[in-house]
């Protein structure tokens, strides 16, 4: 099996095992929970196909939803994400650093880029899971408010694994 099917999918079940052992339960301010999950669909490779980038983000979302038992919202949202993947490549990837065997981390492309990357990410999929949820207009602003601080809580936890991640690499 190719190194790479072997590390991503050490990186799904360890990911996996992170968010169901972990952050679920972890409770900041009475209702933030990280969604770390996301870290896997970041970081999988530009070769990936857009059919497989899609079944596994659709896979991860649904996985953790049967941790949580929420009905699909984390399916919706990660299949979002990884419906808008590809767009925010192009968009934030310049032609130069496309290459073959570039990965979309920190390692080849440097904070700046992962930063934004992760950060638009999270904003979409924080915002699909929270307005699935909530299903009302009524409560707009709060709603915001949280997604806004769910997101905060994600991309610090993502950012911190990536940069533990680098050291080790080191």
């Amino acid at each position: 099996m190719n190194k790479l099917i072997v590390s991503n999918i050490i990186r799904f079940f360890a990911v996996m095992l992170l968010q169901v052992l972990v952050f679920n339960y972890m409770n900041l301010f009475g209702f933030i929970n990280p969604f770390v999950y996301l870290f896997f669909i970041l970081l999988l490779p530009f070769e990936t196909p857009a059919w497989l980038l899609l079944v596994l983000a659709f896979f991860t979302g649904f996985s953790v939803d049967m941790f949580v038992n929420t009905g699909g919202i984390h399916a919706a949202a990660t299949l979002a994400v990884g419906f808008a993947r590809p767009i925010l490549l192009r968009t934030l990837v310049s032609k130069r650093e496309f290459e073959t065997g570039i990965k979309p981390g920190v390692a080849d492309l440097g904070w700046k880029w992962f930063v934004s990357y992760a950060g638009i990410s999270i904003l979409i999929h924080s915002f699909i899971v929270f307005y699935l949820d909530a299903l009302r207009i009524s409560h707009f602003l709060e709603t915001l408010r949280v997604a806004l601080y769910q997101a905060a809580a994600t991309f610090f936890f993502i950012v911190l694994i990536e940069f533990v991640v680098n050291i080790r690499k080191r």
